[in-house]
């Protein structure tokens, strides 16, 4: 996962993978909790399985403020870049 599409797009997967999410609703501006229909611990999970894909530790704290889709591209793209 090099680019924000790249990060993009394993986002989309996860959503419809572990969520049930169907894929047409997974877009930038979504909002994970109102549109998506995450709950927090779904939230979670998403972390931990962005964690065992990048092999970085995402702190809590950094997603705090994630709201949409693209909130969470923005997040885990940085972390890679880091």
């Amino acid at each position: 996962m090099r680019s924000r599409e790249d990060v993009y797009q394993k986002l989309q997967e996860l959503l419809v993978e572990l969520f049930d999410v169907p894929a047409e609703r997974v877009k930038p501006d979504a909002l994970l909790f109102e549109d998506l229909e995450l709950d927090s611990i779904d939230a979670v999970d998403l972390m931990v399985r962005f964690q065992e894909l990048t092999g970085k530790k995402i702190s809590p704290a950094e997603f705090k403020s994630v709201r949409t889709v693209d909130d969470v591209v923005g997040k885990i793209h940085a972390l890679l870049g880091s």
